[in-house]
């Protein structure tokens, strides 16, 4: 017994000198900090998931803001929080409902918004030493597409836009999906004006509107023009005559009741002329194979639209706006020699101005001799519809305001004058809808036209002056052609696609773009091709302002889907933090 005892009492004394137990108790007390952090980092977790959740129901809040219009601080703070409320998953029992405030300074209703969303998370494990919350917070900012817009809608009218697939015709198509972007334009104007669209529809030409005829940019030298032709003689025998001699008859032997002596006497028209004669200086005027006689246009020698075929390409498919008169020449030598010799005759020339003498070879035949003034329509007789510009220092490329050094804006009278109008920048969403309405498919395609007006309703410079661009304004050009470019002032006629000349209207379009494009516009191309009949579109893809800017459809159904994502883009409400 006393020997175990004996061992107890080493080892009880043993133990009490032994230092191998501090370990232990470091040990144990470096435990409490270590603990004390990892519940730090597990609250702190725990409040950044919060946080997370209160971002995203922030954002949805500031969104909701943002895409709703005419809101006062007070109702635009009210909306964040019933959206917030409703997208905040966090269990409220356990952690609360932020409360959400909008700054005094931090709604503006004509862009942007700030909302901040403040709570306190309960802790779990640092609550031991103290801390029993944490507070969290959250800031979402948004920004709703630009304080204003300017938008020009620049969109074929021409004639193939009638043609279609089996869910509609094209123009059809663009009518609709153009209804739609105003729309959309119309719901992103928080104040009126400050989003403002253009309607440019264009053909071969464009339509500014007979309501412009006094205004000083409208350029009438090409309107009042005669033909280049005819020369005071010509050099074939008119009306196939049978004679010898002479072999140019001057065109002072023309006057009332002679054949038209532009044309055979087959009424087809002959070099150097592209054009036969009308009954009269009205555009509507028929086709006739004698100078009136008789009436209210008694000798008058009207040209009428021009084929181009003959020598003056620059004015195909265009009407001369005027008439020769003829006067009768009374005094001096009074009478022309139409032909001479055996075989001459009168043929052509009226009975009652011409006449023959002698016989054999001094046969003579001779015809009253007229004097003739060229005189212009009045410019009351224009439909409103204007030409590309005159290319010399290229103005028909730029949006410089004619002057006494900028070429104006040519009146024309083409065979086909566009019906619809171009409408300027305006906020007027039920006559910009109607104008859309009225659209018709309507001649030949020259984007370049297009183009030039569009960028033309954006830029503070006639014809259309819409003022000076204001601040924190975007500015963007729609474009939407379902063809090549087949025709303009100088080249084409309108079933030219693929050829070098339609390669010189596609030129006249690069640089047109070139041009918006560096001046801050925005473009926007569409090339409606049914079926993927050409493939692609070498200037609209061009013109566009990067790749994302360039729709190629294939079918009508995606003209609608096109501008309402082009729509959304230029009317985005994004987030920015």
């Amino acid at each position: 017994m006393s020997s175990r005892m004996e061992f107890f009492t080493r080892k009880i004394r043993d133990f009490s000198r032994s230092t191998r137990g501090n370990v232990a108790m470091m040990f144990a007390l470096a435990t409490v900090p270590l603990m004390i952090g990892a519940g730090v980092g597990l609250d702190y977790a725990r409040a950044m998931l919060v946080r997370q959740q209160m971002s995203e129901a922030l954002d949805a809040a500031a969104l909701a803001v943002g895409s709703s219009t005419g809101l006062d601080h007070d109702s635009a703070q009210a909306l964040a929080q019933k959206f917030f409320n409703a997208n905040y998953t966090v269990d409220k029992t356990a952690f609360g409902t932020p409360s959400v405030t909008i700054p005094a300074n931090g709604y503006a209703s004509t862009g942007s918004v700030v909302i901040n969303a403040t709570n306190t998370m309960p802790t779990v494990l640092v609550k031991l030493v103290g801390i029993a919350n944490l507070p969290v917070t959250a800031t979402s900012t948004v920004v709703w597409g630009q304080s204003k817009l300017w938008v020009a809608l620049v969109l074929d009218n021409s004639g193939s836009m009638a043609q279609g697939d089996s869910n509609g015709t094209k123009m059809d198509a663009l009518k609709n999906a153009s209804a739609q972007l105003l729309t959309t334009m119309h719901n992103a104007s928080s104040t009126a004006g400050d989003v403002k669209v253009s309607i440019v529809p264009f053909d071969v030409t464009v339509n500014v509107g007979t309501g412009n005829v006094s205004q000083s940019w409208i350029d009438w030298t090409d309107w009042e023009a005669p033909p280049a032709a005819p020369a005071t003689t010509q050099s074939y025998a008119i009306n196939n005559q049978n004679a010898s001699s002479p072999t140019t008859i001057s065109f002072r032997a023309w006057g009332p009741g002679d054949d038209c002596p532009f044309t055979d006497s087959n009424n087809n028209r002959v070099s150097p002329f592209g054009f036969y004669c009308t009954s009269g200086p009205a555009n509507s005027a028929g086709k006739v194979s004698t100078i009136p006689s008789s009436g209210t246009y008694t000798g008058y020698i009207c040209p009428g639209i021009d084929s181009g075929d003959y020598g003056n390409s620059s004015h195909r498919d265009r009407y001369y706006n005027g008439c020769y008169t003829s006067t009768k020449v009374t005094s001096g030598t009074t009478t022309v020699t139409v032909a001479t010799g055996t075989n001459a005759t009168c043929n052509g020339f009226s009975g009652s101005n011409c006449s023959c003498t002698g016989s054999g070879t001094s046969k003579t035949c001779k015809t009253q001799k007229w004097s003739h003034t060229w005189v212009a329509n009045a410019h009351s007789t224009w439909g409103g519809c204007i030409m590309d510009r005159d290319k010399t220092n290229n103005y028909d490329i730029s949006n410089t305001a004619p002057d006494t050094t900028a070429k104006g804006f040519p009146a024309t009278n083409p065979n086909d004058c566009l019906g619809t109008t171009v409408t300027s920048l305006s906020y007027d969403w039920t006559a910009l809808g109607n104008k859309v309405t009225s659209m018709q498919p309507n001649s030949s395609t020259n984007q370049a036209i297009g183009v030039a007006h569009g960028w033309q309703t954006l830029s503070n410079s006639t014809p259309y002056s819409p003022g000076a661009v204001p601040s924190n304004t975007s500015r963007y050009i729609i474009l939407l052609s379902d063809g090549l470019n087949t025709q303009d002032r100088w080249w084409g006629d309108g079933s030219t696609e693929g050829s070098t000349e339609d390669g010189y209207i596609d030129d006249r379009e690069k640089a047109t773009c070139d041009a918006a494009k560096a001046d801050g516009v925005v473009i926007y191309s569409i090339f409606l091709d049914i079926g993927g009949a050409h493939g692609n579109s070498a200037p609209l893809q061009y013109c566009a302002s990067d790749s994302t800017k360039y729709f190629d459809l294939t079918t009508t159904s995606g003209v609608v889907t096109t501008f309402n994502q082009i729509a959304q883009q230029i009317t985005n409400v994004r987030i920015s933090r």
